[in-house]
């Protein structure tokens, strides 16, 4: 395992040394709103859509304020967009009466807020507040099964076997270099073998899904 991790550390690290944050936004607010818009949706799309959106409704009051359809007509090229313009309104609403207009610093009061799992709350803890925290997406849950670092039963379980295998220092950085790796090399369908150098490497698993 040791070797493993050290030959998928080191190809990560000269792929993607410093690899950035693919959404766009200004402030906690505007990051928060990218990452629950970013739930099945291309960052591309996200990104596309999140200027107009908060030139419109900069803030928490001034997203609630908006209807349900106006936040919609600013977001209908996002996935899922009906359910996430209630969740937009409404998470703005909960943030003004109950957080001051600031956006929560905790997981368990981000977590509470209509439209924000686990995964988004890690996402926002980590990049805005600093928390050590390791969020798994669907590219991350997928690489971690395939390179044989944890057992596929569970994004929750995956959270847990990746946080151990990593030190904490690295979880955000680790969390953005699988992310990378998995759209560049190691998608879904269409698996290249010859492209994926880290699946080449280990001949079991390689292609588990």
């Amino acid at each position: 395992m040791r070797s493993k991790l050290a030959f998928i550390k080191s190809t990560l690290d000269k792929l993607y040394p410093n690899p950035p944050i693919p959404l766009a936004y200004t402030d906690a607010f505007s990051f928060l709103i990218a990452v629950v818009l970013s739930a099945q949706c291309k960052d591309s799309v996200v990104n596309m859509v999140t200027p107009n959106l908060m030139a419109k409704a900069p803030t928490p009051q001034k997203m609630a304020e908006l209807s349900e359809q106006q936040i919609y007509s600013l977001i209908k090229l996002c996935g899922l967009a009906k359910n996430k313009s209630r969740f937009l309104k409404e998470l703005s609403k909960i943030i003004v009466q109950k957080h001051g207009g600031e956006v929560p610093d905790s997981f368990e009061e981000l977590e509470a807020l209509p439209g924000v799992g686990h995964k988004t709350a890690s996402v926002v803890m980590s990049r805005i507040f600093g928390a050590a925290a390791f969020p798994i997406d669907t590219h991350i849950h997928r690489l971690a099964h395939r390179w044989g670092l944890s057992d596929g039963s569970s994004v929750l379980q995956t959270e847990k076997d990746l946080k151990a295998a990593f030190p904490k220092n690295e979880w955000t950085k680790r969390h953005l270099q699988f992310i990378y790796y998995g759209r560049q090399f190691c998608p879904a369908r269409g698996h290249d073998l010859k492209r994926c150098v880290i699946c080449a490497a280990f001949s079991e698993p390689i292609l588990k899904p």
